[in-house]
């Protein structure tokens, strides 16, 4: 029941983020749709966290190499998530209204990630292993 009602969070939380980057695009005073290449940070974020968890053996370390490195990479996709509307802004390719609604979606959707994260990944009965 616990997972259920945080799955069911964060996927509602997911479809808000989601909405602030396609109005940030497709509303007609805006028009253009260079934001939507923000999804590919999206969908690389926890690719260094899956990589970390599945070379480092001793779970029980405080700290690997490995997670760190895993840490670094993750931050630096997050930054230029956050970074790539503002220099798309920046240039005058999208309006700034646009690259704030970006910009609000980014930061639900990584808290999201994050949330998802700290809800299946302790490694009890309900791990993101499972889904």
């Amino acid at each position: 029941p616990c997972a259920v009602t945080a799955l069911v969070g964060l996927s509602f939380s997911g479809a808000i983020g989601l909405t602030f980057l396609m109005l940030g695009c497709a509303l007609e005073y805006y028009g253009v749709y260079w934001p939507l290449f923000v999804l590919i940070f999206y969908f690389i974020c926890p690719i260094p966290h899956f990589i970390a968890k599945r070379v480092s053996d001793d779970s029980d370390a405080a700290s690997s190499a490995c997670r760190e490195l895993a840490y670094f990479f993750t931050t630096g996709i997050v930054v230029s998530a956050f970074g790539f509307p503002i220099i798309l802004a920046r240039v005058e390719a999208i309006k700034w209204g646009a690259c704030g609604l970006v910009l609000a979606g980014n930061a639900v959707i990584f808290l999201t990630i994050l949330g998802f994260f700290l809800v299946f990944g302790r490694g009890d009965d309900f791990s993101w292993e499972q889904w």
